[in-house]
């Protein structure tokens, strides 16, 4: 199965965005699904992240600006962002984690311009 991410872009500091990812197969069970993001010179680092029962966890940094979601049915998930910050800035990866193993996503750059 691959995972397609999308929605990344520029944006000013305030704005929003809301990033998607897709999984390639319905079929699959996820059990947790999240997002991540890396910029140079930084470990990849997670964002959001939500279980196939819906409950959610945020890093400190993006709390009450961001909110993640998913739909079981058609194994997609999105992040919505808003209030974005320059610091906001990096590439966004999603993952999809099965008991067996960790898909990822190709990742999707967002850049936010003060």
């Amino acid at each position: 199965v691959q995972l397609q991410a999308s929605g990344g872009g520029l944006v000013q500091a305030g704005g929003s965005l809301r990033l998607s990812c897709a999984a390639s197969r319905s079929d699959f069970r996820f059990n947790v699904m999240g997002w991540y993001r890396q910029t140079p010179g930084k470990q990849r680092e997670s964002v959001a992240s939500i279980t196939s029962s819906g409950r959610t966890n945020y890093a400190d940094s993006v709390k009450g600006r961001f909110t993640i979601s998913r739909d079981n049915a058609k194994n997609t998930m999105h992040l919505q962002m808003n209030s974005l910050k320059p610091e906001d800035t990096a590439v966004y990866y999603c993952k999809a984690q099965t008991t067996l193993y960790d898909y990822w996503g190709q990742g999707t750059l967002v850049t936010v311009s003060s």
